[in-house]
C-alpha cells in the first residue's frame, strides 16, 4: 500500500527519536485530506495521539511546543522532502516524484485490492460474519420502508468481504403470524388463482386491502384465529396455501433484487424457529428466568434492581413465541450452523434491539451481546412519485429510472448508448444511494428528486459522469503502460491534489470498517470526483479505478458511458 510505505518510513524515523516501536506509531500518522491551498504537507503525527498523559485540559501552546521540538529533532531523507510543525501537529511532505511513482504503482498493481492490503487492517482478525438485512413481510409487495436496510446491508457485506472476511447474507423473512390467518381467509374468499400466478404480490395486496375491511368483524376474526390455528399445526391444505404465498414472494423480490444489485446466501424467516423458541423458553424457565403475570403472558426481568420495571415479553398467554423469542432461537440456530464470529444486524427496532441484547446474555457465548452488532437507521421522509405518496420499492425505482432517461435524452452531451434504460436504472440507483448515504445513518432525512438527480454537486449522477468521463479519456488516448510514465510530469499541484487524495483511501476504508458508516467512503468519493484532474492518463486511470472500487463497496455499478 503507497501509503503504507510512507507511514512505515516515517514511523521508523520517530521511534528512534521517541524511543517507541514503530507498530505503535503507524496508526497516529495520518495522510493529510485535500484543501484548496496549493501546499499541503502529505502526512501528519498527532502530538496528542502520542502523550500518555493526553487529557483534555492539554494546552494548545503546549502541544504546538512539543510539536516544533519533535519536528526539530527530526531529519529529512530519500523519502520525505521537507518537515514542519502546525498546531499540535508534525507535518511530512513526500518527495514529489517518488510520491507520483508509488501511488500510481500501488493503484495499477492492487487494482480493486488498492486500500484493503494496508496495515491499518494487519491487526484486524478476518472472522465469518452473518449479515442479516431487508427482511420484508411476504404476501406484500417490497415497502420503500425495507429500501434502507437492504441497501446498508449490502454495502457493510460489501465492505466486509473486501476486507477479507467471509460472509454469510441472511434475509429474515416476515413470514410468520396471526396476519396470515386473516390473509389466508381473504385468499378463500377474493382470491384468484390466475392473478395470483400473473402478479402474485399486487394480487395479495389486494386481497388483503378487500379482507382488512372487514378485520373488526368477530367472525372475521374467528375465522382468521382458526385459519392461524392451523397453520400452527400444521395442517396440510392450510401450510400448502401459505408456502404458495412463500414462494411466490421470494420470487418476487429476487426480481426487485436483482435491479438494486442485492443478493443473499439465505433466505430464513420466523417460521423457521417456531419449536426452537420454545427451547428457548425452557431455557429461560429452567434458568429460573421465566415469570408470568396476572394476564398469563411470560416475561423476563431486564430491571438492574430486579423490580420488574423493565421487562421483556417472551411468550403469549397461550404459551406461543413473539418475535424476539423466535430472533433468540434464530441466534443460537445460525451459531450451530454458520459458527459466526460476529453477527450484524441492520434494523430499526431500537427498543426490541436494546431488550435482545439483554436477553442474549443468559444464552451463553452463541448469543454473546459483544457478538452481536446491531446497526440501526433513520426515516426517509417525503418520497412522493409523480402519482404522489410512495409506498412501494418498485414504483421509486421506476420512477428514478423514467426521471433518469428523461434527463439523459435532454442533455445534449448525452452519448448514444447501446442500452439507454439499463444505464439510467444504474445512474439513478447510484442517485438514491448517495443521497442516503451521505448523513449519518441512523439520522432521518428528506428525500428530494430534484436533489438527488442532480447532474452537477455531491450526487450519485455526478458521481457516475465522473467515473464515465475518466473511462472515456482512458479509451480514447489508449491504456497506457506504467512503465511509459514520466512522473516529472506530474508535479503541478493539480496532479499532487488527485495523488494525495488517494494516498489517504485505506484511511477511509479503515475508518467505515470501524463504526459501519458509508458517509466516509461517499464524501471521499465527491472529493475524488471535484479534485481537479488535469494531469496525465495514468493518474485518470488510478482515479477512476478508486472510484470504482468504492462506488462498488457502496452497491453502485459504475458506468462506462452516459
Amino acid at each position: 500500500m503507497a501509503a503504507g510505505s510512507f507511514r512505515r518510513n516515517i514511523a521508523s524515523q520517530l521511534s528512534k527519536v521517541l524511543d517507541l516501536p514503530p507498530e505503535n506509531l503507524i496508526k497516529s500518522i495520518s495522510a493529510v485530506p485535500v484543501s484548496k491551498k496549493r501546499h499541503v504537507a502529505d502526512f501528519q503525527l498527532s502530538i496528542a495521539s502520542i502523550l500518555e498523559d493526553s487529557s483534555s485540559d492539554c494546552l494548545a501552546q503546549d502541544l504546538h511546543l512539543q510539536a516544533q521540538q519533535l519536528a526539530e529533532r527530526l531529519k529529512c531523507d530519500s523519502v520525505v522532502s521537507e518537515i514542519s510543525a502546525g498546531p499540535g501537529t508534525v507535518n511530512f511532505t513526500i518527495n514529489r516524484e517518488l510520491l507520483a511513482k508509488t501511488v500510481l504503482q500501488q493503484v495499477w498493481k492492487d487494482g480493486s485490492e488498492y486500500g484493503v492490503k494496508s496495515e491499518l487492517f494487519s491487526t484486524v482478525p478476518r472472522q465469518k460474519a452473518v449479515v442479516e438485512f431487508s427482511s420484508p413481510n411476504i404476501a406484500k409487495k417490497f415497502h420503500i420502508g425495507h429500501l434502507r436496510s437492504t441497501l446498508i446491508g449490502n454495502f457493510i457485506a460489501n465492505l466486509k468481504v473486501a476486507l477479507g472476511h467471509e460472509v454469510v447474507r441472511i434475509n429474515y423473512l416476515g413470514d410468520w403470524g396471526m396476519q396470515f390467518g386473516l390473509l389466508g381467509v381473504g385468499f378463500q374468499s377474493f382470491g384468484n388463482k390466475e392473478k395470483l400466478k400473473s402478479s402474485p404480490l399486487q394480487h395479495l395486496f389486494e386481497v388483503y386491502v378487500q379482507i382488512n375491511k372487514s378485520a373488526e368483524d368477530e367472525n372475521t376474526k374467528k375465522l382468521a384465529k382458526d385459519f392461524f390455528r392451523k397453520l400452527e399445526e400444521h395442517d396440510e391444505q392450510t401450510l400448502s396455501i401459505w408456502k404458495q404465498f412463500r414462494d411466490l414472494s421470494i420470487e418476487e423480490y429476487i426480481r426487485i433484487y436483482k435491479r438494486l444489485g442485492v443478493h443473499f446466501d439465505e433466505y430464513s424467516g420466523e417460521s423457521f424457529y417456531q419449536e426452537k423458541a420454545q427451547e428457548v423458553l425452557k431455557i429461560l424457565e429452567d434458568k429460573g428466568l421465566l415469570q408470568k403475570t396476572v394476564k398469563g403472558t411470560g416475561v423476563v426481568d431486564l430491571s438492574e434492581k430486579k423490580d420488574l420495571s423493565t421487562v421483556s415479553t417472551v411468550m403469549r398467554s397461550d404459551g406461543t413465541s413473539l418475535y424476539i423469542t423466535r430472533d433468540l432461537a434464530a441466534a443460537i440456530d445460525r451459531m450451530n450452523k454458520h459458527s459466526w464470529d460476529t453477527m450484524i444486524y441492520v434494523v430499526t427496532l431500537k427498543k426490541h434491539c436494546k431488550c435482545f441484547s439483554q436477553l442474549k446474555y443468559n444464552f451463553g457465548p452463541a448469543a454473546s451481546p459483544h457478538r452481536c452488532q446491531h446497526v440501526s437507521f433513520g426515516l426517509i421522509q417525503g418520497m412522493k412519485t409523480r402519482r404522489g405518496e410512495v409506498i412501494f420499492l418498485e414504483d421509486v425505482l421506476n420512477e428514478v429510472r423514467s426521471r433518469m432517461l428523461q434527463n439523459m435524452t435532454s442533455t445534449k452531451t448525452t452519448k448514444e448508448l447501446q442500452d439507454p434504460v439499463e444505464t439510467a436504472e444504474k445512474v439513478g440507483l447510484a442517485a438514491l444511494i448517495i443521497q442516503d448515504f451521505r448523513g449519518l445513518l441512523s439520522s432521518d432525512y428528506q428525500f428530494c428528486w430534484d436533489r438527488a438527480l442532480q447532474s452537477r454537486g455531491d450526487t450519485g449522477v455526478f458521481l457516475q459522469y465522473t467515473h464515465a468521463r475518466l473511462h472515456s479519456l482512458e479509451q480514447m488516448h489508449g491504456n497506457a503502460e506504467l512503465t511509459d510514465v514520466n512522473v516529472a510530469c506530474l508535479l503541478e499541484p493539480d496532479a499532487i491534489s488527485v495523488l494525495q487524495h488517494l494516498l489517504r483511501y485505506d484511511e477511509v476504508l479503515y475508518r467505515s470498517s470501524q463504526d459501519l458508516q458509508p458517509k466516509h467512503i461517499v464524501s471521499y468519493l465527491l472529493t475524488l470526483r471535484t479534485t481537479p484532474c488535469s494531469a496525465r492518463l495514468c493518474l485518470f486511470h488510478a482515479a477512476r479505478s478508486v472510484l470504482a472500487n468504492g462506488m462498488k463497496l457502496l452497491g453502485i455499478t459504475p458506468v462506462t458511458q452516459m
